[in-house]
């Protein structure tokens, strides 16, 4: 075993702390993982799973006697978790979270956590579309990026310590100021979301096309766009209303290009399309070359008439 902590709590086990639940008892990095949810019936199908060794409704229980506190929840609840867990928290004990937007994480928790715990926010860049405790899988987050942002006068061992745990599980490891990670996260992440939100709510609302027939002829695109789509509303929504600066910059980006592509496609502008286009392709290229992707067709989808 390569026991790390001999007590790790979970607040939270949604897709993001089942995988890490399932990692840590694959890896043996704790003696011990606590479980905590507010939902009965989800901490009930997570004992059923044998996520943890302890289970409780309870945060401040939870992190009772805890070295490392992963909490994963929608980054509206990071306060209410915060004020929830500090009374309880053991001198040394490292708290981290997996928030998709990071400044707004920062002023809900770090004005809570008390002197003496080492608070270092984290963000794992890994995920699916699906949601809740039978949706995480061992080996999520191996070769992702975890991305830490940590506050004025963090702990060098204390950052050392979790940067280890994330290293174990397989991420890359990377430190960055909030404010520029939510930027950063709101091009590559938060924006791409929204543009398939809309698009798949767009084919919706269409009078003149019926819902059967979107569903039965999407091709790769829009079928793609959905996956996107379905993901978790609750989290998406505290997303929009934690990071709604950097997100409404680059929505003001993103407009002024499309209508830009408007008036290319208005006026038959092909050279300027073609131009837009050979540009993004090669975004493609980079990032399968950067082992972000694979170089597969149809995104390596299986196909009735692929040769086995």
């Amino acid at each position: 075993m390569n026991v790390q902590f001999d007590r790790i709590a979970l607040i939270g086990i949604g897709l993001i702390g089942s995988s890490l639940a399932h990692d840590i008892r694959r890896l043996g990095l704790a003696r011990e993982i606590v479980v905590a949810t507010r939902s009965p019936e989800t901490l009930k199908r997570a004992e059923e799973l044998g996520l943890g060794d302890r289970y409780t409704t309870s945060s401040a229980d939870a992190v009772e006697g805890a070295d490392l506190v992963i909490v994963s929840v929608p980054v509206g609840a990071s306060e209410s978790v915060a004020k929830e867990i500090a009374a309880s928290l053991k001198p040394g004990a490292i708290v981290t979270d997996v928030g998709s937007t990071k400044a707004s994480v920062i002023a809900q928790m770090q004005p809570h956590i008390p002197a003496g715990v080492h608070f270092i926010p984290g963000h794992p860049l890994a995920g699916t579309e699906k949601s809740g405790p039978d949706a995480g899988f061992p080996g999520l987050f191996e070769s992702r990026w975890c991305i830490f942002t940590p506050v004025a006068g963090t702990d060098e061992t204390a950052l050392k310590r979790l940067r280890g745990f994330w290293e174990t599980l397989g991420s890359k490891v990377d430190e960055m100021d909030a404010q520029h990670h939510d930027k950063v996260l709101a091009i590559v992440s938060h924006l791409p979301h929204l543009i398939a939100y809309n698009i798949v709510g767009t084919a919706d609302d269409l009078e003149t096309v019926t819902e059967s027939e979107v569903i039965k002829y999407s091709a790769s695109g829009f079928r793609d766009f959905t996956r996107l789509a379905a993901s978790d509303p609750t989290m998406w929504r505290d997303v929009c209303l934690h990071n709604r600066d950097a997100i409404l910059e680059m929505l003001a980006r993103f407009s002024e290009d499309l209508a830009y592509l408007q008036r290319a496609i208005r006026w038959g502008e092909g050279d300027k399309i073609f131009e837009l286009f050979t540009r993004t392709r090669a975004i493609r290229r980079s990032i399968v070359q950067a082992g972000q992707d694979v170089d597969a067709p149809d995104f390596g989808r299986p196909h009735p008439l692929e040769k086995k």
